[in-house]
């Protein structure tokens, strides 16, 4: 329980920090995660809201990094565990001390998806970061820039209006 109410003071603070950049004129344009052992970058104009992870009912015959829906107030979301997605087949490590939540893709995208993160790693603007590298010519079309931040610790964009358009992200049959 008491992980719940971390989780909701954690969106609640990053719901106000939102805020306070867009009355302010700050330059927000992330949401940092973790996914298993990634460290992702979702732009804000592409996500949705924060969740606490509900029951997921599994959907048989999918592809493993999808988990199964899950109801958000009252709309059925599909659950994908985007370390799976990027790295197929690859051993999940999840966060030991972080309860997971989903993110759910922008309304304007137009899927009812929502991303498994183990945990959030807060909001971030491009000046919190030492070096920016442009996207691998071979990475998948949904990868933007690759980012490192002052601790030594990269970053990877994930355009996720690119990813919810992907006949492979799309198409959850195994």
């Amino acid at each position: 329980m008491a992980n719940r109410e971390a989780i909701r003071e954690l969106q609640a603070r990053l719901a106000s920090r939102l805020q306070a950049a867009r009355n302010e004129g700050l330059s927000v344009s992330w949401l940092a995660v973790r996914c298993g052992a990634h460290n992702f970058l979702f732009p804000l104009g592409q996500s949705g809201e924060i969740f606490p992870l509900g029951t997921v009912q599994p959907v048989p015959y999918s592809e493993s990094w999808f988990r199964g829906v899950v109801n958000l107030r009252g709309g059925l979301y599909g659950v994908v565990d985007m370390a799976g997605f990027v790295e197929p087949g690859a051993e999940r490590v999840a966060a030991s001390n972080a309860e997971p939540v989903v993110v759910t893709l922008n309304a304007a995208l137009d899927v009812n998806c929502a991303i498994l993160v183990d945990s959030l790693a807060g909001l971030r603007s491009p000046d919190r970061f030492t070096s920016a590298a442009a996207p691998a010519a071979d990475g998948p079309a949904y990868f933007g820039n690759r980012f490192t931040d002052a601790n030594g610790q990269s970053w990877q964009e994930i355009n996720l209006q690119t990813l919810s358009q992907l006949p492979r992200f799309l198409n959850i049959t195994a």
